[in-house]
């Protein structure tokens, strides 16, 4: 036996006692297999508890976490579904903004053409337009003169406009029918600058002021 004196105090002499009180000793036995396997046993009994603690742990925060991204999931796809209504609705009053300035600018180009035809025609002296026809991206101006000079002068104020890329002249001859004056009949071929969306009408008839003959020239 292994005696193992725990109080550290010497030992007395045989036959003596010692004068200081002692406590028991105690002994103990040499290293047993079955405490040192219950040991072991004890500490992989706690590990294994604090693993499963900390499994269990693990488990509740991912779910907690999985039940959060699910509920961000909902969110974010509606407001992913309210985004799209707004680019719907986005394109939508694009589309009929497109349609109503097209509409527009296809309502101005033929009011363009006749105001400045007309406001030509009016600033050019003895000049008097009787129709106006289309013709693919040409306008044709048929009219009456007092002279060869004024219908010069309508070509170029016509391309001074701006409106028109050229301004040929296709015919023109003295009108046998009137016999107070002198008149000319011509037909100007005008070619737009830029194509036009919308196709005028055919025939403009002009306007009372133009129609009215010239004044007739004593001799």
């Amino acid at each position: 036996m292994i005696r193992i004196n725990l109080l550290g105090l010497a030992k007395g002499k045989k036959g003596r006692r010692s004068s200081a009180s002692s406590m028991p000793s105690i002994s103990v036995g040499s290293s047993s297999p079955t405490l040192l396997f219950i040991l072991i046993v004890g500490v992989g009994l706690v590990l294994n508890c604090c693993y499963y603690f900390k499994l269990v742990h693990d488990r509740d925060r991912i779910a907690r976490d999985m039940q959060a991204a699910e509920i961000e999931n909902r969110r974010l796809a509606q407001v992913k579904s309210s985004y799209m209504e707004a680019e719907k609705e986005k394109e939508l009053y694009k589309r009929r903004i497109d349609v109503i300035e097209q509409l527009h600018n296809n309502q101005m180009g033929p009011v363009t053409l006749l105001s400045t035809i007309g406001d030509t025609v009016n600033a050019t002296d003895a000049v008097w337009l009787v129709t106006m026809k289309e013709d693919g991206n040409n306008i044709n101006l048929d009219g009456m003169a007092l002279s060869p000079s004024a219908v010069a002068n309508l070509m170029r104020n016509l391309e001074k406009t701006g409106y028109f890329k050229t301004v040929e002249i296709k015919e023109t001859f003295q009108d046998e029918t009137v016999k107070e004056i002198q008149a000319f009949q011509f037909t100007l071929t005008c070619e737009r600058a830029q194509p036009q969306t919308q196709p005028l009408p055919p025939t403009q008839p002009p306007t009372q002021a133009q129609m009215q003959p010239a004044p007739a020239q004593k001799s």
